[in-house]
C-alpha cells in the first residue's frame, strides 16, 4: 500500500515537472523582443502648404511670401481646392499663380488684366501663364468700365491692392476712372450666391478722404466696406496679420524704403445667396 503511494507521488512530481518545463518554454518563446515600432505617419500638408511648397514656382517669388503670407491669407478668404477664381488687375500675376496651386487641378483662375497694367509689366503676365508650368489659368484682358462677366460663374473674387485704384485716374496712361458702382456690381453679378470677394489694400489712416487712393495710393479701411456694403455684400471677417504699426500712413505706398512694407489690411465679404 505503501509503495503504491509512493509510486503515485513520484508520477504526479514528474507531470507537475514537465508541465512547469513546457510552461518555461512557452514564456521563453513568449518573451521575444518586440518588433520595431512602425515609423510615425508623415503629417499632411495643407492646401496652402503644398501651394507654397510647389516645386515650379520661381525662386524670386518665394523670396516674397514672408512679406506677403499667401498661405495665411487665402485660407483666411477661404480660397479652396477646386474653385474657380477670378483676379482683379493682376499684374505680373504673383498672386494668381499661388491662388492657381491652391484650387489644383479642378480649379480654375482667371488673371485679369488692362493695357495700361500691361504697360506697367511688361510681358509678365503672359510669360508667366504660357502654359509651361501653370495650366490651369487663363489671362483675361479688360480695360476699365468694359469688364464683362459671365452670370454666377465664380466662386471667388480677389482684389490684391487695388480696391483703392478705383479713385485713381490717369487718363494719359490708359487708365480711366473706374465707375464703382458698376464695377462692383459687375463683380456681384458674375459671383455665385455665397461667392466670396477677397480685398488686401493699403492701409490710410481713419476718415481718409476718397482720394488719397489716387495721391497714396492707400484706402481707408471703413470706406472698402462701406462701398461693399452699398452693393450689395455682406462683410464678413478682417484681419490684421499684414499689419505693420511702424508704417507712416500720411506717406505714399511708393515712398523710398516703404514699398513691400506698408499697413495692409485684409477682408472677406460675402455675396448673398
Amino acid at each position: 500500500m505503501t509503495r503504491s503511494i509512493r509510486h503515485g507521488s513520484l508520477a504526479s512530481i514528474l507531470a507537475l515537472t514537465l508541465i512547469a518545463g513546457c510552461g518555461e518554454k512557452a514564456a521563453e518563446q513568449t518573451t521575444a523582443e518586440p518588433a520595431a515600432a512602425a515609423p510615425a505617419a508623415a503629417v499632411a500638408l495643407s492646401a496652402y502648404e503644398t501651394a507654397l511648397a510647389n516645386p515650379s514656382r520661381p525662386a524670386a517669388d518665394r523670396e516674397r511670401d514672408a512679406g506677403r503670407k499667401p498661405g495665411e491669407i487665402l485660407e483666411f478668404m477661404g480660397i479652396e481646392p477646386g474653385m474657380t477664381v477670378l483676379d482683379m488687375f493682376s499684374g505680373g500675376g504673383w498672386y494668381a499663380e499661388v491662388i492657381a496651386h491652391v484650387v489644383g487641378e479642378n480649379g480654375h483662375v482667371i488673371a485679369h488684366s488692362n493695357e495700361a497694367y500691361k504697360s506697367f509689366v511688361g510681358d509678365a503676365l503672359a510669360e508667366r501663364f504660357d502654359g509651361t508650368r501653370v495650366a490651369n489659368v487663363e489671362i483675361l484682358m479688360a480695360e476699365n468700365n468694359q469688364l464683362s462677366l459671365e452670370e454666377d460663374s465664380l466662386d471667388a473674387v480677389m482684389l490684391v491692392q487695388s480696391f483703392h485704384d478705383m479713385y485713381h485716374s490717369e487718363p494719359e496712361g490708359g487708365w480711366e476712372l473706374i465707375d464703382g458702382p458698376a464695377f462692383l456690381a459687375e463683380l456681384k453679378k458674375g459671383l455665385k450666391p455665397g461667392g466670396i470677394v477677397g480685398i488686401i489694400d493699403h492701409k490710410a489712416a481713419e476718415g481718409a478722404p476718397p482720394e488719397i487712393g489716387d495721391s497714396l495710393h492707400r484706402i481707408d479701411p471703413g470706406l472698402v466696406i462701406a462701398n461693399m456694403e452699398a452693393a450689395g455684400f455682406v462683410f464678413e471677417a478682417q484681419s490684421d496679420i499684414l499689419d505693420n504699426p511702424d508704417d507712416d500712413l500720411t506717406q505714399t505706398v511708393f515712398a523710398e524704403g516703404l514699398r513691400g512694407n506698408t499697413s495692409r489690411f485684409a477682408m472677406r465679404f460675402r455675396n448673398p445667396r
